[in-house]
This record gives structure tokens, sequence and C-alpha cells, in this order.
């Protein structure tokens, strides 16, 4: 099964649709009352990430379900190149964008880059050494996933590495990682996808 595609937008139009996406899936797969909360909480949170992205993006959200595998996407093209990029971010009083806090927040930053920055100059907590690579697919430019993360984080907290110490303990207090089975980002030029995996019944 693969919903209808709903176009939305950092200035919230197309949220409510994909909310309401969720609830009709939930319906029509007869989810349990805990499932249809777990699959509408896991679309607030992309959807709030969406809301978070910088300058003006627009997406393509969607459900596909694959034996009791429900898989959230969420498509977005980078618009904006790094100059642009620069001057909306200096507008904060930080200099920085301060959505970029917690696990999602983070996840944001693959789909905030600027459409010119190369993806092996692109910097972000969440890239660390042992886990970035150009993707083994060939149609992907980069391929990031939660389950990868948490493995080569889990390695660098055995280490006591204050670094890992810090993301770790971000990881744990992530609502979506708890609810979460998996979530992946991949990246092919201009176009970066997120996607929520969840096993539900």
């Amino acid at each position: 099964m693969k919903t209808d595609i709903i176009h939305v937008s950092v200035n919230g139009n197309g949220m409510n649709a994909a909310l309401a996406q969720a609830e009709k899936v939930a319906a029509y797969k007869g989810l349990s009352p805990r499932s249809e909360m777990h699959l509408r909480l896991l679309t607030e949170e992309m959807m709030g990430m969406m809301r978070s992205i910088t300058g003006p993006s627009q997406g393509e959200f969607w459900m596909e379900d694959r034996d009791g595998t429900y898989e959230l996407h969420l498509r977005v093209m980078t618009r904006m190149d790094s100059e642009k990029r620069e001057k909306l971010l200096s507008a904060s009083t930080s200099g920085k964008n301060e959505a970029a806090r917690g696990l999602m927040g983070r996840l944001r930053d693959f789909f905030d880059r600027g459409a010119d920055e190369d993806i092996a100059a692109f910097s972000s907590p969440l890239m660390l050494d042992s886990i970035y690579e150009q993707c083994s697919t060939p149609a992907l430019d980069y391929e990031w996933t939660m389950q990868k993360y948490q493995d080569v984080l889990s390695d660098r907290v055995a280490r006591r590495e204050p670094d890992a110490m810090e993301a770790w303990d971000e990881l744990e207090k992530s609502v979506v990682s708890h609810v979460a089975d998996d979530i992946r980002i991949s990246i092919k030029g201009q176009w970066t996808e997120m996607i929520i995996l969840k096993k539900l019944a």
C-alpha cells in the first residue's frame, strides 16, 4: 500500500493533511490505538522538522506499508545556495539555526544544507568519522541510518569519549528514536529524503 503524496511546505501547508492521512491509514489498516498513536506521533515529529527548515522549501510526504512495517517518507529539494542560507542564519542572535537541537533538529540539517554545498564537505554532528561514507547505492550520493549511527556511537560511549556521551544522551532523550525502528536519510543531488520505519499491528 502506498498513500497519495501530500505536498507540504515550511509555512505549514499540507501538514494537517499529513496528520489526517496518518489517522486514515490507521483506521484503514485497523491498527490498535497504541499503533495509531505511534503513527501520528512520528508524523508530527516529521512535520515539526519540516517546519524548521531554513528558507522557502516544499516537500512531498507519503506513507507505505510493507508487511506491517510502515514507512513515512519526506522528500525535499534544497533550493537555497549557501550564501542565501548564511544570510538567513546571520539574522539569528547566535548566527546558528536555533532549531538544530535534539535528534530531529540535527536531522533537519541534512535538508538544510546549501544546494551548492558538496556533501563530502558537509558538516554535521551526526556524521561521525566512522559512519560517513559515500553511499554504496549508485543512485544515491549519501545515506545515513539511525541504526548505524547508534552502533558507532555505542562503541565510542564504551570508550567514554566526551562528545559521544553527549550525543548518546541526546539520542536517549529523543522521542522519535524511542518510537521508530529506524530512520534513514538519503541524498541524491539536491533531493534529500527521510524515511522513518516502524513495525505496527
